[in-house]
C-alpha cells in the first residue's frame, strides 16, 4: 500500500480479544474468497481467538451462510454467524409480541418468522408491522399493501432489516438493497421507518458477541462499509478495520471526522495480523492458500 498522510493504513500492532467479520465484500466477493481471508481466519482460530461472522444481508439465513463458508473452505458453526434474519426475528418477538406482520422479504426471513410463530398477513386491515427488507420480488402489489396498512388504515408501523442502498457484486456491479424499498414506502406513506435493526444498529453487535464474556472494546469489527460496519464499531467503542475490497475507499475514510474513521484501513484482510507476526509466519502476497 502506498504511503498516505495518515496512520489509518498502519498495520495493527497487537491481536484483539475477538474478531467480528462482515462477509460480503470482506471475507468473500460473490463466490470467491478475497485474498488472505482463509489463512487469517485459520490463524486466529489456531490461536484460540473467537471469530464471529455478521451480515446485513437477509436473503440467506445462518445455515445458508455456514454452507457457503464451508464451500469456500471455512467450516464455521452456525452459532458463530448472525445476520438480519436472526436480529429482526428477535426484535419483533421482544418489541412487538403478538403483532401481525407483512414481510416484504425473501424466503429466509419469511421462514424464520414462521418458525418463531410470528403471525403474518397480506391483508392491510390486519397488519400491525410492515417489515421492509432486501426483496428481489418487490412489486407494486406489495407497495400497495404497505401503503394501505400504514397510510389508509393508519394502523401499521414500518421497520426495516438493514440500511444498505445496494448489495455489491463482482466486477463492480450490485443490486438495489433494502434502503430502496424502505424509501419507496416512506415516500408514498410519508411515514418514517421506526427502526432499522441491521448495522450500524448496536444490537447487531449483541447478536454477534452475545455468547462471549468480553468487553466489546477489546474486540475489532472488520468490514468494507463506512456507513454500516465502521459506524457500528464507532457507536459501540470497538476498534475497526476496513479492507479496501468492497464499497468504501480510503479517500472516503479520510474525508470523515477523525472520530468517525476506522482504526485501520487495509489493502488486504490478512494484514489484520501485526506486521512482525505476518513476517514470522512467512506470509507473502504470493503464497496465499486461497482454497
Amino acid at each position: 500500500m502506498s504511503a498516505a498522510p495518515t496512520d489509518l493504513t498502519a498495520w495493527p500492532t497487537r491481536l484483539h480479544d475477538a474478531y467480528v467479520f462482515d462477509m460480503d465484500g470482506t471475507i468473500y466477493l460473490g463466490d470467491d474468497l478475497l485474498p488472505g481471508a482463509k489463512r487469517l481466519v485459520v490463524e486466529l482460530r489456531r490461536r484460540g481467538l473467537p471469530v464471529r461472522f455478521l451480515s446485513n444481508n437477509p436473503t440467506k439465513d445462518p445455515d445458508q451462510y455456514a454452507e457457503k463458508l464451508a464451500r469456500l473452505g471455512l467450516e464455521t458453526p452456525v452459532e458463530e454467524i448472525a445476520n438480519t434474519v436472526v436480529v429482526m426475528t428477535r426484535w419483533l418477538l421482544a418489541n412487538r409480541p403478538g403483532a401481525t406482520v407483512f414481510p416484504i422479504a425473501e424466503e429466509p426471513l419469511i421462514r424464520a418468522f414462521a418458525q418463531a410463530g410470528i403471525p403474518m398477513s397480506d391483508n392491510p386491515e390486519e397488519i400491525d408491522v410492515v417489515v421492509a427488507s432486501y426483496d428481489r420480488g418487490f412489486d407494486y402489489r406489495k407497495l400497495q399493501i404497505a401503503f394501505d396498512a400504514i397510510w389508509y388504515h393508519r394502523r401499521a408501523t414500518l421497520v426495516a432489516t438493514n440500511p444498505d442502498r445496494f448489495c455489491p457484486f463482482p466486477q463492480g456491479r450490485g443490486e438495489p438493497d433494502c434502503a430502496a424499498i424502505t424509501a419507496a414506502i416512506e415516500a408514498c406513506t410519508q411515514t418514517p421507518c421506526e427502526v432499522v435493526v441491521g448495522k450500524p444498529n448496536p444490537i447487531m453487535l449483541t447478536a454477534a458477541l452475545g455468547d462471549l464474556d468480553l468487553d466489546p472494546a477489546g474486540a475489532i469489527m472488520v468490514g468494507d462499509r463506512l456507513s454500516t460496519d465502521i459506524q457500528m464499531a464507532v457507536r459501540t467503542g470497538m476498534h475497526s478495520a476496513m479492507p479496501l475490497t468492497g464499497e468504501s475507499t480510503l479517500e472516503e475514510a479520510l474525508a470523515l471526522d477523525p472520530a468517525e474513521r476506522p482504526t485501520h484501513v487495509l489493502d488486504r484482510i490478512d494484514r489484520l495480523i501485526p506486521a512482525e507476526l505476518w513476517h514470522e509466519l512467512g506470509w507473502t502476497e504470493d503464497n496465499d492458500p486461497v482454497i
